[in-house]
């Protein structure tokens, strides 16, 4: 985002104290702008997503040091679990809600074989605020040719505080998952109904996402 930013509107470092955490890029961005004296309705917005969409795979690639990457315990094991669950009863559904750009979001998860675990989904380009994600991603379900169901049959797994206020804010549950900046405490405090240091016990994840 920096690269592109720099590149386009030629400011350097142009995110620097700007809060990313389970914030949508579109909101990422608007604070970029206007910390920068930038409209928010500048034309070079199209070339800046344009940018970082031909930078990323470049920085993904990368690793560069201090920024943790690969896939947190748990993960696969457990999409692999609620795949095969979806498979054999059918009564789950595993969909993606996120701040990325769906573009970005899918060359994320594409890196690291995610990506396929997920039908459909609602990002970042979808709503300016973040917690309306979870109505759009029902209704991106819906037209995929998923199940129809209501929030109350929704579990939001996050690891931002922002994560769980999309959640509270639709009347969906939601289950935290300390393996990003937010610790244990603060996801609780956040209103999480319940909270795991990361994902590494599926069996216990299950539990707590299907009762």
């Amino acid at each position: 985002m920096s690269r592109a930013f720099a590149d386009v509107f030629g400011v350097a470092d142009a995110f620097h104290g700007i809060p990313m955490a389970g914030r949508t890029d579109a909101w990422i961005l608007s604070d970029a702008l206007a910390a920068h004296g930038i409209p928010a309705n500048d034309p070079r917005i199209a070339q800046y997503r344009e940018a970082y969409f031909h930078n990323l795979p470049d920085e993904i690639a990368a690793k560069p040091p201090g920024v943790r990457h690969g896939v947190m315990p748990g993960v696969r094991a457990l999409l692999d679990a609620l795949s095969e669950r979806a498979h054999r009863a059918g009564d789950v559904y595993i969909g993606l809600l996120t701040g990325n750009y769906e573009t970005s979001a899918r060359m994320k998860l594409e890196y690291f074989d995610l990506w396929r675990y997920f039908a459909c989904g609602a990002f970042g380009d979808a709503a300016a605020d973040r917690n309306g994600l979870l109505a759009k991603a029902l209704e991106r379900v819906a037209a995929c040719g998923g199940p129809s169901f209501g929030p109350r049959q929704t579990v939001i797994i996050g690891d931002t505080p922002l994560d769980i206020a999309v959640a509270l804010a639709g009347g969906a549950r939601s289950i935290g998952v300390a393996t990003g900046y937010h610790d244990v405490q603060a996801l609780r405090g956040a209103g999480a109904d319940v909270v795991f240091e990361d994902l590494s016990d599926t069996a216990a994840v299950l539990t707590a996402l299907t009762t």
